[in-house]
């Protein structure tokens, strides 16, 4: 398994799994979509919301959104606008159309019932690889490999011998996931779960605490003396000045407004009127803003 760095031991994925799963049982967050009565949706919302945005501003959209739609239906019955209102500031606001777009499909096609066959899932609209195999394990204890940003990060450490994991998820990554997923479905599905959560509290991206990690003694990367990652620079993300940045306050006067909105209200939210149109342009290409004529817009209707 361990192909990157063959002086490092390959840990037992036995090993692995009983420790990971043992930490989780004692460390796991008490999250509300990990609980019994989120249910498949409550699943689903939240692994779309989650995706590149941390739990702590997901928390309260997510109580809010649940609250106010329960089950698919009651969002598919809304306009797509309502979804990207209730968003809120969350970013990525795409994710918000796509998750409109997969309640109404699961409307149609599957009776209100977020379907538990992956493949099912992954014919929904706006979900990925990942999403399907999410929903499946977490909601329905399916075995399936889960690769998330920190289970990739995880497995690239203990496993592989590196510091980070590629920029985007190879065909070797998926191979390794598979030879380490238990055979026995609840088994896999708590380990999709907890090593993620390992991930995300102790074998983190900057400050990895392996003094907490409990697989520690088998950690490829930490065995061989952490070297130091070799591949490109990993830069992080930029927000101030950019095009996310605009387009998040034309949708923030959109979001607050009860109809449409002028133009003018549009173009007091930035000073660079190139950047503000483009941003604008791009708004209402990927469907989150609705020109209506005569200078005015709003968020999506149909």
């Amino acid at each position: 398994m361990n192909e990157t760095n063959p002086a490092a031991p390959a840990a037992e994925p036995a090993v692995l799994h009983e420790s990971v799963i043992g930490w989780f049982g004692e460390h796991a967050r008490d999250l509300p979509w990990r609980r019994p009565e989120a249910g498949a949706w409550g699943v689903m919302v939240s692994e779309f919301m989650l995706q590149q945005t941390p739990v702590s501003r997901v928390l309260p959209v997510y109580e809010q959104w649940l609250e106010r739609w329960p089950r698919p239906a009651d969002l598919a019955a809304e306009a797509p606008g309502e979804a990207v209102r209730a968003w809120g500031r969350l970013g990525y606001p795409r994710r918000a159309l796509r998750l409109h777009g997969a309640a109404l499909a699961i409307t149609e096609r599957h009776g209100g019932d977020v379907p538990a066959d992956h493949a099912q899932l992954l014919a929904l609209p706006g979900i990925g690889e990942y999403t399907a195999a999410a929903v499946a394990s977490f909601a329905y204890g399916q075995r399936h490999a889960v690769l998330d940003t920190n289970v990739r990060r995880v497995f690239a450490r203990a496993v592989t011998g590196v510091q980070y994991p590629p920029t985007a998820t190879t065909a070797a990554e998926r191979r390794l996931a598979r030879a380490l997923l238990p055979e026995d479905e609840t088994t896999a599905a708590r380990w999709a779960a907890a090593s993620m959560e390992l991930g995300a509290l102790v074998c983190t991206a900057k400050n990895e605490t392996c003094v907490r990690c409990p697989i520690a003694a088998q950690c490829a990367w930490r065995l061989a003396g952490k070297p130091a990652h070799q591949g490109p620079a990993r830069r992080g993300q930029t927000y101030a000045g950019t095009d996310r940045q605009v387009r998040g306050r034309l949708l923030a006067v959109l979001r607050d407004a009860t109809g449409s909105v002028p133009q003018s209200a549009l173009d007091a939210v930035w000073h660079e009127p190139v950047q503000r149109a483009r941003a604008l342009d791009g708004l209402v290409a990927d469907g989150l803003v609705e020109p209506l004529g005569d200078g005015f817009y709003r968020l999506p209707q149909s």
